[in-house]
């Protein structure tokens, strides 16, 4: 891979990562605003696939070749994992939600070495183990977890629909027979639209609050403006500029990148939204990255040891 092709892959993995942590802080101005979280959810995934349908129609051979792995990725890796973490967000601090979805890459650990009953390798398992540690210090669980309980639960659910999506990833690399993983995103968006229609019912939506504004800090911002920024740019730019970027660099370092997402996030709640982290929660935090990464760096091992985990290699926090 020629330098040049590395720097611009590293690059539009960096503005990935930032587009996709600037989703929550976004959207929870409009939760707050009377929206319904599902009903931001439906806006969001709904709106992407509008503006994904030519890539769909592009890459209409998918339904045929690939139907399971398309309906799988649109139920649980789109529609799972975006409902249960706006929902978590609207009931605990945004960075908080979005640190505990990279429990998923842990969790998948313990699906391949428990259920599928593979062995994974040693950086593997000792990030898994990081990062769970990272998560008692983000819930404070000595405090008798004083964070919103069904907020935890909530985030942990997007957790587990994020390992699934791990799954649902490798299985579609197998073969030959590989789909295009920009058809994958937009075919994704459109089966998650459709689980969303009925399970959100946006024929209930409070259209009300959309031609308003919402409160971003001390800033009043027109209530499109935000749910524009939310479709635009952290949904269709951040993951066709996530995918571009893995194409340009091994999955393994745009996953890396890819942790700047939480980061970002936290930066920007706590500096747009007033969301201030007590400093265990800071430190958990730093530590669930610092587990993810140590997970993702896992490197093929010599022949006829451990089998390395491949499925870490995929970016976890772009479905």
């Amino acid at each position: 891979m020629q330098a040049s092709g590395k720097r611009s892959g590293l690059g539009l993995a960096l503005v990935s990562a930032i587009a996709f942590g600037g989703s929550g802080v976004a959207a929870k101005p409009l939760i707050e605003a009377g929206l319904d979280p599902l009903h931001m959810v439906w806006l969001r995934v709904a709106g992407a696939a509008l503006v994904l349908s030519p890539l769909a129609w592009r890459h209409r051979d998918l339904v045929r070749r690939k139907p399971l792995l398309l309906a799988g990725f649109g139920l649980v890796a789109v529609a799972g994992v975006q409902a249960f973490y706006f929902a978590s967000l609207s009931r605990i601090p945004v960075g908080v939600a979005l640190l505990l979805e990279y429990l998923g890459p842990a969790l998948l650990l313990g699906w391949i070495r428990f259920v599928q009953r593979k062995p994974v390798t040693r950086s593997a398992a000792a990030g898994a183990a990081v990062a769970v540690v990272g998560l008692a210090c983000v819930v404070q669980i000595w405090a008798g977890l004083s964070l919103d309980l069904l907020g935890v639960l909530l985030g942990l659910a997007a957790a587990c629909c994020q390992a699934f999506y791990f799954v649902f990833a490798d299985q579609g690399s197998d073969g030959d027979d590989v789909p295009d993983p920009m058809g994958v995103i937009a075919y994704g968006m459109i089966v998650g639209a459709l689980v969303m229609t009925v399970i959100a019912r946006p024929w209930q939506i409070d259209w009300q609050v959309l031609s308003g504004y919402a409160a971003v800090g001390d800033l009043r911002v027109p209530a499109l403006v935000l749910l524009g920024w939310v479709i635009l740019i952290a949904t269709v730019f951040a993951y066709l500029t996530g995918v571009v970027s893995v194409r340009k660099l091994s999955p393994q370092v745009a996953g890396v990148v890819a942790c700047l997402e939480a980061v970002v996030a936290t930066v920007l709640a706590w500096v747009l939204l007033g969301e201030h982290l007590a400093t265990w929660q800071i430190v958990g935090g730093a530590l669930v990255l610092g587990g993810a990464f140590i997970a993702q760096t896992s490197r093929p091992v010599a022949p006829g040891t451990a089998e390395p985990v491949a499925a870490l290699d995929r970016d976890p926090s772009k479905v």
